[in-house]
């Protein structure tokens, strides 16, 4: 049993902890960690133990906008997130990590972690998770050249510039999940959720393999929900922390590839490894909402997204289409929802007017089409999230380029493209 080797620090909404597969009874670990501190505890057969880290990377700020054009410092580009409310993202690189405010858009900081030498390693970050714009991140070592261990994930203090804390694994991490309260850190086969006030480990799970590291987790004070793959092919796993029950939903026939929980909790999106078909579900009951076609030959869905105030959903894929969805959906009901008209009577039903073979035609021609596209470059993987202002998406791209466009409500088509930069640009200042 892991026994602290310092008294606990008070509860802050920064807290760490560090975790290997569980034992039988794994006890939690105990010591929480505040902005400034940090203690030590080890355990070789306990899920979890939390140790200071004495990292003191160098940082090196820099602004500014790139050019149009992906820039060759892609191939360097290990990991693309959007924080929690779509307002910043972050990019993990075979040299450490930056974040960008998304509107307008300007680079935050960037840390390089292959200056440093520390720990006598590369500067590889493979998972960049932020928590909201404060300043406590998740790191993940990545890359042929990690600057840590792939089975860690280190807890990084921006205001110390340094690691405060670490979670080791007995298996490399597949993932990691912030809420304010909680940790969730997404293994193969497992996924373990801790308190972020005290560090215990309030619950561990098995998954079906997991190699993506999906798992969606709502952001929404109070009420907790958490969404994962089933043990089952083509299922989806939701945990309801706050009424403590385990719903699973069969979502599709071939395997989950993505999915999508909205910040409140209520709907989940999901999509197979087909790519065609996204399903939306309510959360709560499992109940099939809406459906939706992305197209009719394959595609490999990289993200999905809910707009905040749940009138729509992107999507986005290998095919280098983002589409935009309109949902019809009363989200005022939390139990036996059904699909109605949205309440927007502007927003049109985009689908083929061929009502009078109904029933004749494939499910193909009946299929709900997107409102609004935007087009970029086949094969290329990009993540998207609407923006703060009102019908506009912001896409990030695995060939460094950020862009901003707008969509029309009411006459859909085209987006419109608002801003493109290339992110990955060198810095402007020393």
């Amino acid at each position: 049993m892991a026994t602290p080797a310092a008294a606990p620090a008070p509860p802050n909404p920064n807290p760490v902890t560090d975790d290997p597969p569980p034992a039988p009874e794994p006890p939690p670990p105990t010591t929480s960690i505040d902005p400034t501190p940090s203690g030590d505890e080890e355990s070789d057969d306990s899920p979890s133990s939390v140790s200071s880290a004495s990292s003191t990377p160098t940082a090196a700020a820099g602004g500014g906008v790139g050019a149009e054009k992906p820039h060759p410092a892609a191939k360097d580009l290990l990991h693309i997130s959007f924080n929690q409310d779509y307002g910043c993202f972050a990019a993990g690189t075979k040299s450490g990590f930056r974040i960008y405010n998304c509107d307008p858009f300007r680079e935050i900081f960037r840390r390089d972690l292959a200056s440093a030498g520390d720990n006598g390693g590369g500067g590889g970050i493979g998972v960049v998770e932020m928590l909201f714009r404060c300043n406590i991140l998740a790191l993940v070592g990545g890359g042929d050249n990690p600057h840590y261990p792939p089975n860690k994930v280190m807890i990084w203090d921006d205001h110390q510039s340094r690691c405060i804390g670490e979670l080791s694994f007995r298996s490399p991490v597949r993932g990691v999940r912030l809420r304010r309260d909680r940790i969730v850190v997404i293994l193969e086969n497992k996924i373990f959720v801790y308190n972020f006030a005290d560090l215990k480990l309030v619950h561990q799970m098995e998954t079906a393999p997991n190699p993506k590291g999906l798992c969606a987790v709502s952001q929404q004070p109070g009420s907790i929900v958490l969404v994962c793959p089933g043990a089952q092919k083509g299922q989806v796993r939701v945990e309801h922390y706050g009424a403590r029950k385990t719903k699973f939903i069969n979502a599709h026939t071939s395997r989950v590839a993505c999915f999508a929980l909205s910040q409140d909790g209520r709907l989940i999106a999901t999509a197979s490894t087909k790519g065609t078909l996204i399903r939306i579900y309510n959360a709560a009951e499992g109940n099939l909402l809406q459906e939706v076609r992305r197209g009719a030959d394959r595609a490999e869905i990289y993200s999905l997204a809910f707009s905040n105030n749940l009138q729509y959903l992107a999507v986005s894929s290998d095919k280098g289409t983002i589409h935009v969805f309109n949902l019809k959906i009363n989200v005022g009901l939390t139990t036996n929802d059904k699909p109605l008209p949205a309440p927007d009577p502007d927003v049109p039903h985009i689908s083929p007017s061929l009502s009078f073979i109904k029933g004749v035609l494939p499910k193909y021609f009946h299929s709900e089409w997107s409102v609004a596209q935007f087009r970029l470059h086949e094969g290329e993987q990009y993540i998207v999230a609407f923006g703060h202002e009102k019908n506009t998406v912001a896409v990030v791209g695995m060939d460094g380029s950020f862009y901003r466009c707008q969509f029309d409500p009411v006459n859909g088509g085209e987006m419109l493209q608002l801003e493109c930069y290339n992110f990955l640009k060198p810095s402007d200042q020393p």
